[in-house]
């Protein structure tokens, strides 16, 4: 799956970076997703996110385009995404980011969910890797370092919310 979906730091322009975030998640992996692949409803788990508009499609198909009103605080007030892949049996989702008042220019993610094998617990795995352009006046380090502390938040608060479902619902 890495090989397949995850960007690596191969193939980019001195004018580009990327990384990757792992997160383990306490829930079963169909829990995870049922969460994850709503593109309609990205601040269910994304704090930063105050609310999200569907201007193309219904968010359940590539093509499909939110307009995101962000947070007060952040660097930007609004960011348009397009999705360009959902694919339910393999639980990959690939988000790129297409307008916006925000310095992520070119931002492409890749989110994959897998089930932990070494786990004695049902446990999902996620992970999220990214490659945008380094903004005029940035270097690539201050640049994911930035887009890093966004997703793990994210991230957290997505694993928070599931493990409280699965706790909830008794998996």
């Amino acid at each position: 799956m890495m090989k397949l979906y995850h960007t690596s730091n191969q193939n980019l322009s001195q004018k580009q970076c990327a990384s990757t975030v792992i997160q383990k998640i306490d829930a079963p992996l169909h829990l995870v997703w049922s969460v994850v692949r709503r593109f309609d409803n990205p601040q269910a788990y994304k704090k930063f996110i105050k609310n999200c508009n569907m201007s193309a499609g219904d968010g359940g198909a590539a093509g499909s385009v939110r307009e995101l009103e962000l947070v007060s605080g952040l660097p930007a007030k609004c960011s348009v995404e397009r999705l360009d892949k959902l694919d339910d049996d393999l639980h990959v989702m690939v988000v790129s980011n297409i307008g916006g008042d925000h310095r992520l220019i070119n931002y492409r993610s890749t989110v994959t969910l897998h089930e932990d094998d070494d786990s004695d617990k049902t446990t999902t795995v996620l992970i999220e890797s990214y490659v945008v352009d380094i903004p005029e006046g940035n270097c690539g380090e201050d640049t994911r370092m930035f887009a890093d502390t966004i997703i793990s938040c994210n991230l957290r608060a997505l694993a928070y919310m599931t493990e409280k479902m699965a706790c909830d619902q008794s998996y």
